[in-house]
């Protein structure tokens, strides 16, 4: 007697990659073609134009020595404290707080919260360098305090060597706050209110209730905000572009920056696409990394 082999219910898994085919190609064709062509290019000397020169890992080896490329990826850590560090930490404070009491108007201000999210983001650079100006808020409130009696703090936030890049980078925990918390406070609805009210009956403090259920059950939230956040620090192109230009000198010049200012300014396209292929394998890094950190896969 002949034994047929049969396969489970459903179609045979050869048809689900039918099912993403198109899918596949579209991603094939605009990104991991454009990834893979821009490190072909990086192996060159090339200046957009004319024939590119053979440079092998050259230019790898002067990202990691240029003192500006350099300082351009110290940079673009910097803005991760303040893109993902101090987004998600006080994401986590305002969520730990809903989630011991009601709220009324809480989705109006999960609304405002995500605001930032969804303005175009000439708009936010325009509108902050307003705010950071010689007669903007923020120097208006400043000479306030000094004619209280406290020291004449106000200055050029954005033309300063000093504050420049964190000035930008309190921008950047503006624009992803609503983020983190829009995600953290789906997450806390998910969370059954019964572990809540055992916590209190256990006598567990507000700290206590949030690391031992509040914190615990936003793991795989945090991991995905904390990723976004993160790529969009290392990513960071048009805030700086618009508000800056990667100055006061090179005090706010990020990886991002460097690839079009290698590019159209000066240049060293092979450069430039070796910065990129440096951002998209750090990029990697910190999903893969924030994976294993978080959610505890291995």
């Amino acid at each position: 007697m002949t034994r047929t082999r049969r396969g489970g219910p459903g179609e045979p898994r050869r048809i689900g990659w039918l099912y993403i085919l198109p899918a596949l190609v579209i991603y094939a064709a605009f990104l991991l073609w454009p990834l893979l062509h821009g490190a072909w290019i990086s192996l060159f000397h090339w200046d957009g134009l004319g024939t590119g020169t053979w440079a092998g890992l050259a230019n790898y080896r002067q990202a990691f020595t240029d003192p500006v490329l350099r300082g351009a990826f110290l940079h673009a850590l910097v803005l991760v404290i303040f893109y993902a560090v101090l987004p998600c930490c006080i994401a986590f404070v305002l969520v730990a707080a809903m989630s011991r009491t009601k709220i009324r108007g809480l989705t109006f201000f999960r609304t405002v919260m995500f605001l930032p999210q969804v303005v175009a983001m000439v708009a936010v650079a325009v509108g902050w360098q307003w705010v950071y100006s010689e007669n903007g808020p923020v120097n208006g409130f400043l000479r306030f305090l000094h004619g209280l009696g406290l020291p004449d703090w106000s200055r050029g936030w954005l033309g300063d060597f000093t504050f420049a890049l964190p000035a930008v980078g309190l921008v950047g925990t503006w624009v992803e706050i609503g983020l983190a918390m829009v995600l953290f406070a789906a997450g806390v609805q998910k969370i059954p209110r019964e572990l809540y009210e055992a916590a209190r009956v256990d006598g567990a403090g507000p700290l206590r209730e949030f690391f031992a259920v509040t914190l615990p059950a936003l793991r795989r939230e945090l991991s995905v905000a904390f990723t976004l956040t993160t790529i969009a620090a290392l990513r960071n192109f048009d805030l700086i572009y618009l508000t800056t230009s990667g100055g006061p000198g090179d005090a706010t010049k990020v990886p991002a920056y460097e690839v079009y200012n290698r590019t159209f300014n000066t240049g060293e396209v092979g450069l430039a696409c070796a910065i990129g292929v440096m951002i998209a394998v750090l990029a990697f890094a910190v999903t893969v990394g924030v994976g294993r950190l978080v959610e505890g896969r291995s």
